[in-house]
Order: C-alpha cells, then structure tokens, then sequence
C-alpha cells in the first residue's frame, strides 16, 4: 500500500519550496496540479519581486505538463450559479423518502457517469463529480429513519475506476478550493471513506490544501473506535496513508491516538514506520514501554485489552509488532560472542526484557515457541559486571519465575538451571567489579529464602518490584522453579552458610533502591534458619547497624526487631532445648556506638560513657563556638535532605552517626521490652540471658535522641512511634508531659562579653549573685544562648550553686533564668543532671556524708526532697525539685516494676505473685503519699510568717515571705492535683493520713480536684479517732463552701448528724474539745448551706445545754442563770438595748476557765449574721 502523493512534495507544497518542485519529475507533481496551477492563475496579495519569481517558476514547470490546460478550463466555470445548484442539490438529499437518481446539478444522462463524464465538458464534470459526492455524503438511514455512524461501502460508477481517479481528484480539488462554504474537507473526506478508493482521494484532496492536513487527521481518527475492528480499517488505511503522505506529522497523529485512546493499532503501525529509515530505527520499545508501564491506568487497560483481543484476531499490527521485537532479539543474539553479552547491549535487552514481561503480564500476550527460545537465550547470556548488568540478571530472574513457559521444557530448564548455579558462582566477582554498588546474589537468596519459607507472595512482590509493574503471577506457576531453587541450587544450610558471607551494606539508607543484604537477613531472622543450623549473625547485625545511614532504610527497623526475636524468644516450645537462640550485642559494643554523641551537628567525646564514674567534664576547649539561639537549634534539622541527596555517600556525617544511635537505642529499649515480657518463659526454661547493666542504661542520652527522632520522624521510616512507645514503658521520667508541651521562650538581644563564658567566670558570677545581680544574668543568658552541648561543659559549676539562687535575696530575674538554663541543660543528659542537682542541693550532716549514686537515686525518690529549707520558699527553684520529684517517683515506678518482673516464681506462686504485685503498689503509693505529706508540711507558715516583727522593714520583709509561701502552696497545689488525678487512691491515703487542719482552706481552693474526696469523706468520717473526725467534718465544711453540689449538702448533713451522734456518747473532756474544733466548720456548713442552719442550731443548743449541765456539777453557775439568755429565741444580737448590755454582763460574769459557752454564742451570732440576716444569701 503505497501513497499517491510523495512526502517530499507534500512538503514542498506545504511551504511552497519552489527549488524543490522544480526537480520534482512530472508523475510525483501529478496530484497537485490543481493546487500549482490555481497559485499559478490566480494574482497573489504578495506583490514581491521573491513572490513574483516563484510564481514565474511554477509556471515554468507547468508549462511542461500538457494536462494542465485541462484543469485551467475547469477554473472557467460560472462558480456562484453552481454554488446555487449545489445547494439545491445538498436540500434534495436530505429529503426522506426522495428518489437516489433524482438531481439538480445533472439531467437527462442516457450513457452511466462514467462513460458521461467522459465525453463531458469540464463544466458537466464539474457538476457529475459533484452529484455523486452528494450522494455519496447523503448518511444511510436505518429502518427507523435514524442516521447510522458505519461506514458502509458505496457501489459509485464514477469512483470506483481508477482510469478516471486523477481527473476525478482534480475536479474535487477545484471544487473544494472554490466552493469552500458548501464543501469542508473534513466532512467530504469521511464521506469518502465509503467509496472504494477513499483513502487515496483524500489523500490527493489533502494535498492540495496542506493546511487542512491536521483538520482533517484528527476528524478522521475522532471518527475511529476505542478497540479497532474490521470496519475501521478503511479509515485505518486512510491515516496512515496520511501519515506517509506527511512523516513529520507521524508523531503527532500517534500521540493523539494515545490522548484520545483510540485506534490503538494505527498507534503501533505508526511506531513501527517511524524513523525506519533512518540509522537509530524505531521507538517501539520505549512506546510500547511507556503505555504498559508509564502510562495511567485508563491508558493501559487500553492497549492490554487490544493486545488481548488481537491475538485471537490476528491483526496485522500485532503481528508486525512481534516481527519487530523478534528481530531486536535476533539482533542481540548475532551481536554476542562466545555467551557473552556486549556491555553496549546491556541497557537495550533490558528494556526489551520488560517490554515483553509487560506484554505477558499485562497484556496477557502469549508466547511464541520462537519468541520462547529466543528470549531464554537472550536472558542466559553472561552480561558485563557493571551496575547495569547487575540489573539485567535481575530481571532475568524476575522473567524466568514471572513467565513460567520460558522452562516448559526440560531442555530449556536445564539451560536455565545451568545459568542461575553461574550467577551463584560469579556473584563475588560480580559485587567486587561493580564497585560493590549492589549484585544480584542477594536476591538470589532472598527468593531461595522465601521458597524456603513457602511465601511465595513475597516472592510475587520482589518480582513485581524489580519489573517495576504488578502482574498476576499464579502460585501453581512457580511450583517447578521452587524445586529448582530448594533442592537443586540453594539447600537450607548453604543458604544459611553462604548469608552470613555476605558483606554488609556501606552506608545503608532508604536512597538505596533495590534487594539488598539486609532484606535476606531480615526473611532469614524472621524463618529462623540462623538458629535452626547454628550460624551466628551477632557481628553481621552489629556492622550492618554501624553502616547505617540517614535516611534510614526501612527493612533496618524490621530486621533490628526480628533479631531480637530471635534472641530471646524460642520458635516453638517444642524445639526450646534444640534451637540454638542468638547471641545480643555486648556492652562494650553498644559503648563504642555511644563513645560520640552528635548534638547540634558537633561530634564530641560523649562525657558520660568513659568506663569509669560517669562525671560531667568533657574535653576542655579554651573558647566555646558563638552562641546561637535554643530556637535556631530546635529548628535546625538533625537529618538534612539536602545533605542526605548531596554528600557523598562514602564519608561518614553526623547525620549517619545519629542515626546508628538512635538504631543501637531501639535495639536495647526493645530487647529490654521483650526479655521482661518474656520472663516467665525464660526463668521456666532455666535460660540465663543477659541483661544491661543500670550503669550502661544510665549513660545512655535517651531524651537527646527521643527529641532528634522526634524533629525529623519522616528520616526514620516510622520507627519513632515505637520508639516513644519503648521510652514512656521503660523510661516514663523522660517522658513527662510537661517535656512535650514546654514551649522554649524566644531569644530576645544577645548579651556577650568580649570573650568567650568561662567556668571561671561563671562561678565568679554565681558566687556574688546577692551583691552584684547583673554580672549573673549577662552569664546565666549568654549560657541560654549556648547550644546544650557546650553548655553542658558548664554543668558541674552552674549546679555547685544552685543553693545560693534560692536565697531570698536573690532577685526574681536571677531565679527565672536559672530555671530556664536547667530546662535546656535537662535536654541533654537528665539523669545526670538531676543526680547533680539533688547532691548540691542535699545538705551535708552526720547522716549523710556522700553523694548520692544514680541507683540509690531510683530506689529512694524521697531524696529529692531532702534539700536545704530555703528551696521551699524559692518558687523557681521549687520547680524544678518538683520537676525531679515527678521524674524520679515514676523512674522508682517503673524499677520496681522490672524488679517484680525478674523475680522468679514457683509453680504455686499465683497467691505469691499477686501479693508481691500488692507489695509493690503499696511501697509506690507510700512514697508518693511521703512526698505529698513533706510538700504539705513546707506549705504551713512558720513563725515569723504567722506573726511578723514589728516596724516598716520587718513588716515590708515579712510581706514579701508571705507572697512567697503562696506562690509555694500555689506550686504545690498544682503538684497535688497532677497526682490526684493520676491516682485517685492516693488522695484517698493522703486524707486519712491527715494533715494540718490550717492548709485544708489552701487545698480545697488550689486543688481542682479535692472534690473527689466527697466520695471517701463517709469513710473518713467513721473513723474512731477523733482528731481524724475532726478532720472529715473541716474537711467537708471547706468543700461544701467551695463546691456547692447536692452531694455536698448530703455530706454536710451527715457530718452535723454525725457530730450529734458524737456529743452523746464523748466524756465531758472529748466531747468540750469536739465542740471546740467543729464550731468554725458548722459556720461554713451553714454559710454554704443555709437549709441546714436549723439542724446546726438544734445541735448548738444541744452543745450550750451539755456544757452547762457539766458546769453546774463543777459548782458553776446555775443553768437557770443564763438559760433565758442563751436560747436562741431569746437572743436579738441585732438591737442595742439595755437586755443586750446586761446579758453581756451575765455572760462576762461566767468563770474565765469556761470559755466554751462564750464560743458556742459568738458561733450562733456569726451563723445569724451568714444566714438570716444576711442580705443577700445565696
């Protein structure tokens, strides 16, 4: 099938190349005359002399051509009536029901078109060509009038003989040129489509108006299926014709096809014919490539469900797309030497290999038994040792386990066995040559893992992801390739033997793509095959782990867990005594790791872990770098993007560093987790494992690294929240909550001296703080400025003196500086810090001569509290005792907890361990009561704060101690409500462990929770001393004031009911020192509850009667004295009369000793004054 018009005058014509239609020979410029002699007749707008010349050159070559005169006669014609006529003839067709023969534009034919048109003149011809077009375009209708889109082929006399076609083109051409109204290209070139040579029509059409060339394409391919059929093909042939006719446009017309999805095997034929006549070929593979594979969805299903379909149909397409790739495969094959593969080759099979693993996985494209054989023999080849060849086996194996008809046959899977024992012997040589980049032996193992394992899904997902596609490969399918693997290549043993031999991976992180070591060891740790044949993988996990880099790859989290697994926990409790469990890191290991810490980027000797007794001094510098602000470093990133893509993967960073820490962290924290939940197991089976020493834990920089993994959780490839997870079970004093929300105030003005801070500087300043202030807070600020790792070089000299900021003296600005630059330094190493802080602050006696240890700290928190007293009238510095107060409680928490978990049981242990759980929940909330009770007692004014020396200083002094102890109780209150809420219990122990009845106003308002000591306070009040039941009636009186609820006026009932109770059957002494202590109480009970105030009134009475009858057997005065006087109905405190003057008279006569009934008075007045004569009550 050849085109009627050649490219090379297509493009002349397109761009009027005059010098190149003067070459042309007078056949290839036949089919646009009409276009040459229309530009050659007709005067042009361009009026310039190169116009003028290229015209005069046309008519040169025209003046050749003798059938020129022909068309010029068809130019003579009276165009406006024929456009009448064409009109008319265009309103006849459309007519339903008309007579086919009927016509407007010829009449009375005796002879049939052909022969007519023949013997016409050009005007009838005209007119003949046009008649039968219109009929032509005239749609077929179908049986219920509605138009039909097939195209149906037309029986027309006129151009169905190709004598008559070049003069039939030439008539249409003049007529579309001069009737451009009536006539549109696109719509006379689908018209055509039905007529038997169409396609070279509009060709010949297209021709003479270039510029409709693309119109014309895309009308032609809009009018095409999404799946080609047999009626399309017409059309097919007319685009492709197109296509020849114009190369450059071959391109585009593809595209299109792809935008639009249709005619998907014109696509293909145009890939195929394009660029075959030049040196580089055609781009099928990559097109092909980028629609199985690059393309969308909708685009795939496209093309695969043509492929599918044309196989059954035999298209042409098809068949000449997998001539040409079976030619490539030849061409490869000629082009290789003795089985080896050229290293110019490599890239082109591989992309040849994945187009035809996407036309079987797919496309669903079977194979031929020479395609078979031919790309068996391509895969076999030995490639180059280069990263590329790397690749290419790679997907040689994917191939061979993906398309299982590649070893149907016994012949071609010995050549394939015989090809992958070569891949197993030259994989060394192979990883050496290519620069230890990657190799395929890992992935050689890894799939013999899994076939091991039966995981032939994971098998399915390393294929899919090293062809980069997903495809459907059946488990049924891989059965034959699983016995090749398993028995005949790769036996358990040797693949346990040979995985421990391979090298470990430089710098491993997530921007290293494909199978790599660590992906076998993780399916090996995970099926256990280390321990089931005694092969030690310790120093392999251990060196990975060092050579891990940032960002971390994402198997690494995964395979630190599986190998933990593997240590501690048995696959089964069959095989306990036959497995051989691995070995854990040592803690010189895991010490070399943790030897530099890497804060704010500097790498530095980390101070805590040198051996010995971990101090604070580290490498002396005599200058520190310049400060910079806490917030710059928070924000600077520990794991740098840009860095991670741009530094050279052969050195070592910080970044790299920190990231093996934070991996060495989640290795101990998780070994930790699962050797105490597995206990019992490992204490039943008489296993010894090892378990890390307190020291090393204690040297450890959890919250630095918790605080980096946090920064920067997306480098970590999701291992923080497991991480956070094992801190806040192991180590929740590093995970308090006051940690996650404090929020750093910002840097304001830098202050800094000429020279660097200095350890002598700084203790200069602390040491005069009370004479010269302001030397202390250019120190304490120009250390806020630090980055904590140089200032934790200051640690030792700053903590010396914390007992100095905690003066009075000191001002507020000093104190609040100092707390701010403990905070930070708390980011470092806390443990230590808080070890320092509690030494400097214990004050130093005959009990106590030493400093404390980090251990001695853990188990007793009660030392925190041990500190000199000026600490409890320091609010900045009682927070931060509060602060380690929390931290340690929970670290003795979770201590004794481990504890508990270590301890072996017997067999008939049940009531044992629960009582041991007893005993330990009950030493926890004694601690935390201990803690609660010192804290209320620094709460109580002393002395000089109850009664302050007289004149203007001292009262000025006294009042500044007082603002303190408030800002104490405020602290503490604050404290108080943290552990009630915490534990509910606890304030449950704290109350009936009493404390001073004077604080109970300063709790229940500064503790938002004390309300929940309504629901003991029955309890409390049964109790059988009465100091305690004292204590519950203070106790509700100052609830019922500040919580105003029903259950409050039930308390408070039972309370004044209770206390009834009491007066009757307490001694004369008990019962005088009850009334005594409840009279206060009864007011405020009163005050909140007015409806009670005749129930209290009743029991008053009941009191005033009690007393004097206790007082007349003493020889007091007579009841009948004072009896009308001390009713209640008697007794009108609000008039100044002469019966208020004399019953103050008689009551100013009682006994000085007797004071209670003065009391029991004055408490019935203040209710009267609360209640009934009140103004405003509630």
């Amino acid at each position: 099938m050849s085109c009627p018009v050649s490219s090379k005058v297509f493009s002349a014509i397109s761009v009027v190349d005059v010098d190149t239609i003067l070459q042309c020979q007078d056949a290839e410029l036949r089919p646009v005359l009409s276009c040459l002699v229309r530009m050659s007749l007709i005067a042009p707008m361009d009026q310039s002399p190169a116009c003028l010349q290229a015209r005069t050159t046309v008519l040169q070559v025209l003046s050749r051509i003798e059938l020129v005169n022909s068309i010029v006669a068809l130019l003579s014609i009276d165009f406006h009536s024929l456009e009448l006529d064409v009109k008319k003839e265009q309103q006849l067709k459309q007519k339903l029901g008309g007579n086919p023969g009927e016509s407007i534009l010829i009449s009375n034919i005796t002879t049939g078109p052909a022969l007519e048109f023949e013997r016409s003149d050009p005007t009838r011809k005209l007119r003949l060509v046009l008649s039968e077009l219109m009929t032509i375009m005239a749609k077929d209708t179908r049986e219920d009038g509605q138009s039909t889109d097939k195209i149906v082929i037309k029986q027309s006399e006129l151009f169905d003989h190709k004598v008559y076609l070049n003069e039939v083109c030439d008539v249409l051409a003049i007529a579309l040129a001069e009737l451009p109204a009536l006539l549109s290209p696109k719509d006379v070139s689908e018209a055509l489509l039905s007529v038997k040579y169409g396609p070279e029509i509009i060709c010949h059409i297209v021709a003479n108006q270039a510029d409709c060339f693309l119109d014309v394409s895309y009308h032609l391919l809009g009018g095409g299926d999404r799946q080609e059929d047999d009626e399309d093909e017409i059309r097919h042939r007319a685009l492709l014709l197109l296509s020849r006719m114009s190369p450059t446009h071959a391109l585009t017309l593809r595209a299109r096809c792809v935008d639009e999805m249709r005619m998907p095997g014109l696509s293909i034929l145009l890939s195929l014919e394009h660029g075959k006549d030049a040196d580089s070929g055609n781009d099928i593979v990559e097109f092909m490539t980028g629609l199985l594979l690059g393309g969308g969805h909708q685009t795939r299903t496209w093309m695969s469900h043509y492929i599918r379909n044309a196989q059954k149909r035999k298209c042409q397409a098809l068949f000449l797309l997998r001539q040409e790739l079976t030619k490539r495969l030849d061409s490869i094959l000629a082009k290789c030497s003795d089985r080896n593969l050229p290293g110019n080759l490599v890239m082109e099979t591989s992309y040849l290999l994945r187009l035809f693993c996407a036309l079987r996985g797919i496309a669903g494209m079977k194979f031929s038994d020479e395609e078979i054989c031919r790309l068996l023999e391509v895969i076999t080849r030995h490639p180059p040792p280069s990263p590329a060849g790397v690749k290419l086996v790679a997907l040689g194996l994917s191939m061979l386990i993906a398309c299982n008809s590649l070893i149907s046959t016994s012949q071609l899977e010995q050549q394939a066995i015989e090809w992958i024992r070569w891949l197993v012997k030259e994989e060394a040589y192979f990883e050496s040559a290519s620069g230890g980049t990657g190799s395929f032996g890992e992935m050689l193992l890894l799939i013999a893992i899994n076939f091991h394992a039966g995981q032939l899904p994971a098998i399915v997902d390393l294929v899919c992801a090293t062809l980069g596609m997903r495809m459907t490969v059946r488990n049924n399918n891989m059965s034959r390739m699983k016995q090749i693997f398993i028995q005949e290549i790769f036996p358990e043993s040797t693949v346990a033997a040979h995985a421990v031999k391979v090298p470990v991976t430089r710098n491993l992180s997530a921007e290293m793509t494909g199978f790599l070591p660590v992906h076998c060891m993780h399916q090996l740790l995970k099926s256990r095959v280390f321990s089931k044949h005694k092969v030690s993988i310790k120093s392999w996990i251990y060196r990975q782990i060092c050579s891990a880099a940032s960002p971390l790859h994402p198997v690494l989290p995964s395979l630190i867990e599986a190998y933990v697994q593997s240590i501690l926990v048995p696959p089964s409790q069959r095989i306990v005594q036959t497995d051989q469990l691995n070995q854990p890191l040592t803690e010189q290991e895991i010490r070399s790791v943790f030897s530099k810490v890497v804060i704010d980027k500097i790498s530095e000797e980390n101070p805590m872990v040198s051996g010995g007794t971990p101090t604070c001094k580290s490498i002396q510098r005599k200058s520190l770098s310049t400060p910079r602000s806490i917030n710059a470093r928070r924000e600077s990133s520990q794991f740098s993007p840009s860095k991670a893509q741009g530094k050279t993967r052969t050195e070592r960073t910080a970044e790299d560093n920190l990231c093996v820490q934070i991996c060495v962290l989640y290795y101990i924290l998780l070994y930790e987790d699962v050797r105490l939940n597995n206990m019992k197991s490992i204490l039943g089976n008489g296993k010894k494992v090892l378990k890390y020493s307190a020291e090393l834990l204690a040297e450890l920089p959890v919250k630095f690294l918790l605080s980096a993994a946090e920064s920067k959780q997306g480098r970590l490839q999701g291992m923080f929240p497991s991480l956070l997870k094992l801190c806040a079970t192991q180590f929740p004093h590093l995970c308090l909550v006051e940690d996650w929300i404090r929020v750093d105030q910002p840097g304001g003005a830098k202050f800094a001296f000429g020279g660097s801070l200095t350890r002598e500087f700084l203790e200069k300043s602390l040491k005069n703080v009370e004479k010269c202030s302001a030397s202390t807070v250019l120190a304490l600020k120009q250390i806020q400025d630090l980055p904590p790792s140089q200032a934790w070089d200051l640690a030792e000299v700053f903590i010396s003196r914390i007992k100095d900021m905690a003066k009075p003296s000191v001002p507020r600005q000093v104190q609040e500086l100092y707390r701010s630059v403990w905070m930070n330094l708390n980011s470092v190493y806390p443990r230590k810090l808080w070890l320092l802080t509690v030494n400097n602050l214990t004050p130093k006696d005959s009990v106590i001569s030493r400093d404390l240890s980090q251990e001695e700290l853990s188990l007793d928190p009660l030392a925190v509290l041990r500190c000199d007293p000026s600490v409890f009238r320091s609010g900045p510095i009682l927070s931060i005792v509060l602060y380690m107060l929390k931290a340690c409680l929970a670290a003795s928490r979770t201590t004794l907890s481990q504890h508990l978990q270590e301890q072996s049981t017997n067999i008939a242990g049940q009531n044992a361990e629960m009582e041991k759980e007893e005993l330990k929940n009950a030493l926890v909330i004694t601690q935390e009561s201990a803690a609660i009770q010192i804290l209320l007692e620094c709460c109580v004014p002393t002395e000089t704060e109850r009664f302050p020396s007289s004149g203007d200083v001292a009262e000025a002094s006294s009042s500044s101690r007082l603002t303190a102890l408030q800002e104490i109780q405020s602290l503490v209150c604050c404290y108080l409500h943290e552990a009630f809420i915490s534990d509910p219990n606890l304030a449950k122990l704290v109350h009936f462990q009493g404390y001073p009845n004077e604080l109970l106003p300063v709790t229940v308002m500064g503790v938002p929770s004390m309300h929940i000591c309504l629901d003991f306070a029955p309890e409390l009040l049964s109790q059988p001393s009465q100091e305690k039941q004292v204590f519950a009636i203070d106790l509700i009186s100052h609830l019922s004031v500040q919580y105003s609820l029903p259950k409050s006026l039930s308390m408070a009932r039972l309370a004044v009911n209770s206390v009834s109770t009491l007066l009757s059957v307490l001694s004369s002494v008990s019962r005088e020192d009850l009334i005594f202590s409840i009279l206060p109480a009864m007011e405020r009970i009163c005050e909140a509850f007015p409806p009670l105030t005749e129930d209290v009134i009743s029991l008053l009475m009941q009191a005033g009667r009690m007393c004097l009858s206790s007082s007349t057997l003493q020889g007091y005065a007579s009841p009948t004295s004072i009896g009308g006087y001390a009713s209640p109905s008697n007794y009108d405190l609000s008039v100044e009369d002469g019966q208020h003057k004399e019953m103050k008279e008689l009551v100013s006569r009682f006994p000085p000793n007797n004071n209670l009934c003065h009391q029991i008075i004055q408490t019935f007045k203040n209710i009267l004054e609360k209640t009934a004569l009140s103004k405003r009550i509630y």
